[in-house]
């Protein structure tokens, strides 16, 4: 049989070196697994999906830790300590709810009945406490065991309760009436008092059998009703089992031995079908109530789990989940219609009130337990036929023979409500769990890692930048609040954590790098709220709490602004300026995918640019965000997906990167950053998700490439650079015309545009060769329109010419002559519009048409010179056939400024006639001033009139000399034509 090792976290560190007894648990979906150690205080919610995220701690207990117990609807967490004490938290979510009852000695085992309105309590004390968890009353106290009761279990049909003690004496509790029908003693082994190891029994999960540790290294099964025994399962155990576990379905256990090892059991086939060594023993272990996995716990407090516990050619442990009475399948309480609410008066009716449901599956007094091999076998393989096309475990129809109107039914109520789906909690991107005694990422980034290590109560913490040579030096600190997250930028570090307990209020504090004034570093304190994430700019620092507030400070500790977001954190990250929060849109959808939203600040100028929802893979949840090298906004999937988000299409997420693309399941990427090209990442091995803080992480460079669907050319490398090319051409084309909005300097990006048009001409050039190769010539049609150099496209002819296709040549030619003449056409406009202007101007304007008809033409013989080279595009000119307008811009420019000086000439000419005539004008008039002064005077005043007729008779011409004119000689001569004509008319 092939041995798989388990790859082991360390969730709880062991203070006497020698182990203790530790506890692990599923929720519902399978999202959180919860540990606690008999020697540690704390106990840690762990994120089953993204286990790089720190583990949610709750510490209210004053020792060790040494039971839990999840509810039936897994809302509420009930734990007991050494300190004598059984408390109630909110779950997932571990805030304190109460102290429900107390014991003088320490607590050993907890268990929830089948409807969570009760709670089974007992340890060291004689007793069992039968708590009602509406009220917290005290319903009934069990008692009759000498030694210390070790494990409790509810039957699933709640009528019985089972309990073992430390002596190995198992009593069967009726709980209607709290008297003990069975008393079955020395058949489990004793323990004493090492309470390491604990003795335990395990109702099936249709309530038939009864499992117990026997003595003989095995594990005995005994009926319901009569607890006769049945059968037992031995196999390669050689020292007592320790504990035991059902699978939901029933139809497998999980064993656990003081010999170190886990075994699989068929309970049918009563033989072990896999098995696993472990480095120490095993305490507790918990089956996925989804799926085909198993949580184990080892006396070290290292947690792992057993992926594919069930071998692939099994059915699985979730499947064909027996269904009781009116309820689900998993035991857990949907409040159905059908169900009444529990009563709050906490009487003991409530303890048996699903025994009398309307329809009980099996009779209450059986013969013999139907387990045989062949009916088992029988029966097994006639489900999974009719099971086959069911795609949900907890849609599978009940043991038993039902109609299909039963079926349906049971259907119905075994889907699951949207209530019960879990929101991702806020993460901090680059940020690593907290393990005891290991360092750990507050922060890991392209700019360089902050490492926290946890030694006596405070931490130390260190940062680093990748390029020593430019970052600076910064010296390490002590950190006595216990700091989870933290973020980096060039001038420095912020820091936060939360809550910790009623007294311990969660803290944000910077710290500069270098700073002219002493004592600039700043903390705030937040009262009945907590940092959840952090984020750093260029001169702002922002934190977003658990009021759904966003917190925006200056460098300098200012409180500039706060803001009320529509939901629920998920994460925030900063760049210059530029702050983008993730937020939940709503609760997530039944299929269990997340509903997130983006939101993008412009810190600076106080505006929101961009706003809109996350796409997520289906059924995965965010692990990483952030902005690339050159600032614009990505994202990283559990699944594997990484999106960037760009302006086309009103603003869309292209996935730039898919990990199922690469074929590596073992592998996980755990992001860092990117830039244009480039992925940048850690990979960890399965089951890893995140790395270890010593020795440093290599960073992989991955290359990012659009997931394409298989291209019946071939050419997906091609079709991918195509795309790549065409994405990076549209960022820089909406930078340049940022930069002209703003006035700034375009030149760099103008040759970086030209030099990106030029790599797409050439890719285009060789996706045109693969198309006419496999005879796409649509394609290559559709292709050759995309090319936006000319000498692109004469060189697309030659390749079609060359390779015989004269009908595609044909095509091309005819698309390079229509793009010819739409460049004419585009260049001829602008002039003509320019005549229509003022008409003091109309001479200027002819010559600014002949300008433009001199320079296309120029421009058109240059770029049908059959001497260039057709497929060298950089020593071309800078501008696309399709965008002809920069060159029409610049015309235009030159056209006004020729009609600036034309105008000029024109009216000093003026000037000049105008002041002789005027002195020809006196002089006639001192000739006769004597005499005929007042015939002179007459006229001098008919002279001014044919002057004035002659003045109406220039403004009045029609442009039309002036638009014949084609130079500078058409105009003078026109002008010496009008001159004689003013002399003739005096």
């Amino acid at each position: 049989m092939k041995i798989r090792s388990i790859k082991m976290r360390e969730a709880h560190k062991s203070s006497n070196g020698v182990g203790s007894f530790c506890s692990v648990l599923w929720d519902q979906q399978g999202e959180h697994i919860v540990t606690a150690s008999s020697s540690d205080s704390s106990i840690c919610i762990q994120d089953a999906f993204l286990p790089a995220n720190p583990p949610k701690i709750v510490r209210h207990h004053r020792d060790g830790v040494t039971a839990l117990a999840l509810s039936p609807n897994f809302t509420c967490l009930a734990s007991g300590s050494v300190d004598h004490s059984v408390k109630l938290y909110k779950f997932p979510g571990g805030e304190f709810e109460t102290n429900i009852t107390r014991f003088t000695l320490p607590i050993r085992t907890l268990a929830f009945n089948r409807s969570g309105t009760m709670l089974a309590a007992a340890g060291d004390d004689e007793g069992i406490k039968l708590i009602n968890t509406i009220d917290g009353s005290i319903a009934r106290v069990l008692k009759g065991h000498r030694g210390s009761i070790t494990g409790i279990a509810f039957d699933p049909k709640s009528e019985y309760l089972a309990s073992v003690d430390s002596i190995g004496t198992v009593m069967i509790w009726e709980l209607q009436s709290g008297n003990t029908i069975h008393v079955l003693k020395g058949i489990a082994p004793v323990i004493g008092s090492d309470f390491s190891s604990m003795n335990i029994v395990g109702w099936s999960p249709d309530g038939e059998l009864l499992a117990v540790p026997g003595l003989k290294n095995d594990v005995v099964m005994y009926d319901r009703d009569t607890a006769e025994k049945l059968f037992s399962l031995r196999g390669d155990h050689v020292q007592p089992i320790c504990f035991l576990s059902w699978s939901p379905n029933g139809k497998y256990m999980a064993t656990s031995g003081l010999d170190r090892q886990v075994l699989i059991w068929d309970v049918d086939k009563k033989q072990d079908i896999d098995r696993q060594k472990f480095d120490n023993r095993v305490t507790c272990m918990a089956w996925k109530p989804i799926g085909n996995a198993l949580a184990v716990i080892d006396i070290m407090g290292k947690y792992g789990i057993w992926e594919s516990a069930v071998p692939s050619s099994m059915r699985s442990p979730t499947e064909n989940v027996p269904v009781l009475g009116s309820k689900n399948g998993h035991g857990l309480l949907f409040f159905d219609e059908e169900e009444e609410n529990p009563s709050a008066s906490g009487s003991l009716s409530d303890l048996g009130e699903d025994s009398h449901g309307e329809s009980e599956p099996f009779s209450r007094k059986r013969l013999r337990k139907q387990h045989s091999f062949d009916d088992g076998w029988e029966e097994d393989a006639k489900e999974e036929f009719e099971l086959l096309p069911k795609a949900e475990p907890r849609k599978k129809a009940p043991h038993g023979h039902t109609d299909s109107s039963d079926n349906k039914r049971n259907e119905l109520k075994n889907v699951p409500i949207s209530a019960g789906q879990k929101m991702q909690e806020a993460f901090q991107p680059g940020t690593t769990p907290q393990l005891p005694g290991k360092r750990r990422f507050l922060c890991y980034s392209m700019l360089g890692s902050i490492t926290a290590m946890e030694h006596d109560g405070y931490s130390h913490i260190e940062i680093d930048f990748h390029d020593t040579s430019s970052g600076p030096r910064v010296p390490a600190m002590t950190d006595y609040f216990g700091f989870t997250m933290a973020s980096l930028n060039e001038n420095g570090s912020v820091f936060a954590n939360p809550c910790k307990g009623e007294k311990n209020m969660s803290t944000l504090m910077y710290r500069p790098f270098s700073s002219w004034a002493n004592n600039s570093e700043w903390s705030m304190r937040f009262e009945e709220e907590e940092v959840r994430a952090v984020a750093l700019g260029t001169g702002w620092v922002a934190a977003v709490t658990s009021c759904n507030f966003l917190r925006i400070f200056t460098e300098g500790g200012l409180q500039r602004h706060i803001l009320s977001l529509d939901g629920p954190v998920v994460t925030a990250v900063g760049y210059k300026d530029e702050l983008a929060v993730v937020t939940h849109a709503s609760p997530p959808l039944p299929s269990n995918e997340q509903i997130l939203e983006f939101r993008v600040f412009n810190i600076r100028n106080g505006i929101q640019p961009r706003r809109g929802r996350l796409p997520l893979t289906p059924g995965s949840c965010l692990s990483w965000f952030g902005f690339s090298e050159e600032g614009h906004l990505s994202s990283f999937d559990s699944k594997g997906v990484l999106r960037v988000f760009t302006n086309q299409y009103g603003g869309s997420w292209l996935p730039l990167f898919s990990a199922s693309k690469l074929k590596k399941p073992e592998e996980n990427y755990w992001v860092v950053g990117l830039n244009t090209s480039k992925l940048f990442c850690v990979i960890c091995k399965s089951p890893d998700y995140f790395p270890e803080a010593t020795p440093k992480p290599i960073l992989t460079l991955l290359d990012l490439s659009f997931p394409l669907a298989s291209s019946d050319l071939g050419a997906e490398n091609l079709e991918n650079e195509f795309i790549m090319n065409n994405m990076h051409l549209h960022r820089i084309q909406s930078t340049i015309e940022e930069m002209e909005a703003a006035g700034e300097d375009t030149s760099l990006l103008d040759d970086e545009a030209f030099n990106t048009d030029a790599a797409l001409d050439r890719c285009i050039l060789r996706l045109i060769a693969s198309c006419c190769n496999g005879d796409k010539l649509v394609r290559a049609t559709e292709l050759v329109k995309l090319l936006a150099l000319e000498k692109s496209v004469k060189g697309a002819i030659k390749l079609v010419t060359a390779l015989k296709l004269p009908n595609l040549a044909e095509r091309f030619n005819a698309i390079l002559e229509e793009r010819l003449n739409k460049e004419t056409t585009g260049s001829t406009i602008p002039a003509s519009t320019e005549l229509k202007c003022d008409t003091s101007f109309n001479a200027q304007a002819a010559l600014t048409k002949s300008h433009f008809t001199a320079e296309s033409s120029k421009r058109l013989e240059l770029e049908s010179s059959p001497s260039q080279n057709l497929l060298a595009p950089s020593l071309t000119k800078k501008r696309s056939l399709e965008e002809p307008t920069k060159d029409v811009n610049m015309d235009t420019e030159n056209a006004r400024a020729r009609k600036l000086e034309m105008a000029r000439e024109f009216k000093n000419a003026f000037d000049l006639k105008n002041s002789k005539k005027l002195k020809d004008e006196k002089d006639k008039a001192d000739e006769v001033k004597d005499a005929r002064k007042l015939e002179n005077a007459n006229k001098l005043e008919d002279g001014e009139d044919k002057n004035g007729e002659a003045n109406k008779v220039t403004t009045q011409r029609p442009s039309n000399p002036f638009a014949k004119s084609s130079n500078n000689k058409q105009s003078a001569s026109f002008l010496d034509s009008l001159k004689k004509k003013v002399k003739t008319d005096r």
